[in-house]
């Protein structure tokens, strides 16, 4: 995601000669834009896992691979990038204009994201541009994903809210065999289960950034639990309204495919709902607890 966010996730003491204060400060007040190369060509989740590689050079670093689904790449004077470095996983701030950087666009099904691949040839960056300690990158990575996830989670619910509610005005409004199609029985019973799933989102959504606000230690589980459940329901929840709305739900001019087109989107955008069903299972039989209700 376009990212001042996670920067601002990223806690560097402020003695450290690696502290970025000058470029939150610009990405805070809007000066920069930036974004977090986390992504790589052919693999799903797995920013632990980078095969982009950063290697030292005694004046700094050189960083070779390439990353893929960059939102805003094209766009961003900065990135965010993780790279394996000789003391294992690291994240180093890199300029979209430095020598060796060539950003390619890609195409997305939401008509108004723009994501990227981005091609590292052989780029030099001074060694201030790692930031925080080779100790503290993986949880970094961990804070910064639970905090894409939720503020994801939080934007499908805002969009099922409003389709939903759209939908329900249309159903009232339009009449057939001179009666509301809202007062069908079958209608009826399909928004009932709508409106279960639609507050199973926003409840699973609420826990989970209780918990990552907190900085629980169950906060990437509440993460996994909400970006599993509602990436697997948002979508089920808008195909439902686009066939309450008939014909005029699969037409280009109205807005439905354009909230369709994000839902799907997010729902393979930082783990898959089979990722994040996975990672549940993985922590649950690791011994972590389940969260409590928000």
């Amino acid at each position: 995601m376009t990212s001042t966010w996670n920067f601002s996730a990223v806690k560097v003491p402020s003695r450290s000669p690696r502290s970025h204060a000058a470029t939150i400060e610009s990405l805070v007040s809007g000066e920069t834009v930036a974004s977090w190369a986390a992504y790589e060509p052919g693999q799903g989740w797995a920013p632990h896992e980078p095969w982009v590689t950063a290697t030292s050079t005694g004046s700094g670093y050189r960083i070779d691979g390439v990353k893929d689904r960059v939102e805003a790449g094209a766009q961003s004077d900065l990135l965010l990038v993780v790279a394996r470095a000789d003391d294992g996983v690291r994240q180093f701030l890199v300029p979209t204009d430095a020598s060796g950087v060539r950003i390619e666009p890609q195409q997305s099904v939401d008509l108004v994201k723009q994501y990227a691949r981005v091609h590292f040839d052989g780029v030099d960056i001074e060694p201030s541009a790692a930031v925080g300690r080779a100790a503290e990158t993986a949880g970094l990575i961990d804070r910064q994903s639970q905090i894409a996830q939720v503020l994801q989670c939080a934007e499908v619910v805002g969009i099922l809210q409003t389709v939903f509610d759209f939908t329900v005005a249309w159903a009232l409004d339009r009449h057939t065999f001179g009666r509301p199609l809202a007062s069908y029985q079958a209608l009826k019973h399909r928004f009932a289960d709508m409106k279960m799933w639609l507050e199973a989102c926003r409840a699973t959504t609420a826990a989970a950034v209780a918990a990552i606000s907190a900085r629980s230690p169950d906060g990437g589980l509440s993460a996994s639990i909400a970006k599993s459940y509602v990436g697997e329901m948002a979508t089920e929840i808008v195909q439902g309204c686009v066939q309450m709305h008939g014909g005029i739900g699969v037409t280009w001019e109205h807005d439905l495919h354009v909230y369709l087109r994000r839902v799907a989107l997010y729902r393979s955008m930082f783990g898959t709902p089979e990722e994040h069903n996975l990672r549940v299972y993985r922590l649950q039989e690791a011994g972590q607890p389940a969260p409590r209700s928000a």
